[in-house]
Formats: structure tokens, C-alpha cells, sequence
């Protein structure tokens, strides 16, 4: 079954193994956490198609793992789901600061594993990120902003869908990233490169900027 017991504590244990794992890699290499992040959901994506590749149905059960059926939800799910998040919100908003980065990244792992059942991975993460990044460098209002992002891009995304007859969740998507891009984000000004031309000549006879250059950090894999 697929919302039996074993399969949800099946999730939420993969799910805090991955948190944990996510802390210890921020730990040890921050400077590539992002990278590692990306590793990591490509990977488990991966083990997804191969768990998956036997299974007559597997083709229905990945689709609906990365996209979701979020208008095929059964109403009788919606009041744990609705105690879950309050139970997450209270963590997160009780707890602040104290929660740490294990705290974090466990209620993280618990929000994104109680959602993915729902709404599919990549409305999930879309919904995580395209606000977040649209409004960046805001000024100000930044969660107005983003709330009206998400509730534009939703609302779209399922006007386009009824209207299409396309996938919901890949449509939503789709407008979010559209309702991100406009936002008309501000480019932030960008620093020169530590070994860039200088603006009052060569970087390289301008000793502040050769003894900045040695400092820099090298990536692992540089």
C-alpha cells in the first residue's frame, strides 16, 4: 500500500538519514554544500528509477512521485498533513535559532517528505526555491513578495491546466518560474573577479589586490 505505515516510516527514516548526512557534508566541506545538495537529490532520483524499474506500475508511481496529483488528493489525508505543518511551524518559529543545523535540516527533511506525497518533488522544491530566489535581494516586503509569487504562480499553473489539459503540477511549475522571473529581480552589484582587471589599471601592479589573491580558496576539485 502505498500510504501504509511501513512506507511512510520508510520515507521519513530515508529522509532524516539524508538530513543528517547534509550536516555532516556543511560540516566538513561548506563551501560546496550546494553542490553536494544537488549530488544528493540526483542520486536518490536515481535510486527512485532503479527501485522502481521492476515494477509493472513503476512508470505510474515515478510520475507521480515527481509530479504529483495535486488535485486527486484524498481529503482524508488533509488533516494529519494540516497537523503536521503546525506541528512543523511551531518548531520552526518556537525554536528559531536554537533548533541548530541538525534541528533544521530534520524539520526540513519532515516537511519536504510529508509534501512530496502530495504534491510531487518538483512543485515541492519549486515552490521552496523560486520564491525564495525571486526575491533575493528585496528591499523589502520580501515575504509579501514571495507569497504573491507562489499565489500567482499557483493560480496560474491551474488556470493553465484546466485550460490545456496539461499535467497540474508541471504547469504550476512552470508558472512560478514565470511569476519569479517577473518579479523583475535586482542584479545585485557583483564584485570583480580576485584576478579581473582593476578599474585603475592591471590588477596584477596593485598590490592589495595580489595579496587578496593569494587568500583565495581553492575548490576541492580545483
Amino acid at each position: 500500500e502505498p500510504q501504509g505505515v511501513a512506507v511512510q516510516v520508510a520515507a521519513l527514516s530515508a529522509a532524516l538519514a539524508g538530513a543528517l548526512l547534509l550536516t555532516w557534508t556543511e560540516r566538513h566541506w561548506p563551501d560546496v554544500q550546494e553542490a553536494i545538495i544537488g549530488v544528493v537529490f540526483v542520486l536518490a532520483s536515481s535510486v527512485a528509477l532503479l527501485l522502481l524499474a521492476s515494477n509493472v506500475h513503476g512508470g505510474e508511481h515515478l510520475k507521480e512521485l515527481l509530479l504529483g496529483q495535486i488535485l486527486w488528493v484524498n481529503p482524508d489525508r488533509l488533516p494529519m498533513q494540516a497537523l503536521i505543518c503546525t506541528a512543523i511551524l511551531a518548531a520552526w518559529f518556537g525554536l528559531g535559532e536554537r533548533l541548530g543545523r541538525v534541528g533544521f535540516y530534520a524539520v526540513f527533511a519532515c516537511a519536504v517528505t510529508a509534501s512530496v506525497q502530495l504534491v510531487g518533488l518538483y512543485l515541492v522544491f519549486a515552490t521552496l526555491v523560486i520564491p525564495a530566489l525571486a526575491t533575493y535581494y528585496s528591499k523589502g516586503r520580501r515575504y509579501l513578495k514571495a507569497y504573491l509569487v507562489g499565489l500567482f504562480g499557483y493560480a496560474a499553473g491551474l488556470a493553465g491546466s484546466a485550460v490545456t489539459d496539461l499535467p497540474t503540477g508541471a504547469m504550476i511549475v512552470c508558472a512560478l518560474a514565470i511569476a519569479g522571473d517577473g518579479l523583475k529581480m535586482p542584479v545585485s552589484p557583483t564584485p570583480l573577479a580576485p584576478n579581473g582587471p582593476s578599474r585603475c589599471g592591471n590588477s596584477t601592479n596593485d598590490p592589495v589586490r595580489s595579496r587578496g589573491r593569494s587568500r583565495v580558496k581553492r575548490a576541492p576539485w580545483g
